[in-house]
């Protein structure tokens, strides 16, 4: 998947200034979808939301948010986190906190989510928006589910936050089904092989893969053995539109 890996690192900030956003020019609004992964549920606990303006403020959006679970906003469900209305028009950095109230269920069975880095919960994520005064815009924050979660040990595990950001305006998606619910589904840009994006499919067997900029894609969905892989090519994406994939039965 093509992902921004969240650097965990704090994020006190000297600059902090609440007071450049409140009945501002510029609605900001801050929603969460997910790449769903193996697991009955992975809860996230968010405790706060802002953002950097372009002097270099920081402005939270947030700071009383709740446990998510990253399951339930798979197939293109998404949740909103937070809005707000900015003075300025320019928004260059998100930043998240987690809490310590983060959970996995594993085969009915739930167990702590505690952090891979000693730095703590603080993630900040490159965004680099120009916002329009005459419209909502908005961020989507990927959280990829399947690559976040690494198991240390028998039933001990540690998040490592993946969240790829999508401006949907500017980018379009894919979504389709299949007759299982055990697959990865991949696409891959015709003109840029690197340019690689993934999901897997849900328990419905749909799946939808968000953030791809216009141009043609591959799509290939891989189950698990003794299926074998199914492709089908040339797959136009055009921006703040959705393709949909013919279906795909094993």
């Amino acid at each position: 998947m093509v992902s921004i890996i969240a650097g965990a690192a704090m994020f006190n900030s000297c600059n902090d200034d609440d007071s450049v956003a409140g009945s501002g020019d510029y609605t900001y609004k801050v929603r969460m979808t997910d790449a769903p992964g193996p697991y009955d549920k992975v809860n996230v606990d968010i405790q706060s939301i802002a953002i950097v303006d372009g002097d270099g403020n920081t402005v939270t959006l947030d700071d009383d948010l709740g446990v998510y679970d990253l399951l339930e906003l798979s197939n293109g469900n998404s949740v909103e986190l937070a809005a707000r209305n900015l003075e300025d028009n320019q928004v260059s950095q998100l930043k998240l906190t987690l809490g310590a109230n983060s959970t996995i269920v594993v085969d009915g069975t739930s167990y702590p989510l505690s952090f891979a880095s000693s730095d703590g919960a603080g993630l900040t994520l490159n965004v680099n928006q120009t916002l329009d005064a005459d419209g909502t815009n908005e961020i989507l924050l990927d959280f990829d589910a399947n690559n976040s979660i690494v198991a240390t040990g028998a039933n001990t595990y540690k998040i490592v936050p993946v969240i790829r950001t999508i401006n949907a305006t500017a980018q379009g998606s894919i979504s389709g089904d299949t007759n299982t619910s055990l697959a990865v589904v991949t696409a891959v840009s015709v003109s840029n092989s690197s340019n690689i994006y993934s999901t897997s499919v849900n328990a419905s067997g749909n799946y939808k893969i968000q953030g791809l900029p216009p141009g043609v894609y591959n799509l290939t969905v891989t189950p698990v053995l003794p299926l074998l892989p199914a492709t089908q090519t040339n797959i136009t994406v055009t921006a703040n539109q959705n393709t949909t994939a013919s279906a795909i039965v094993f």
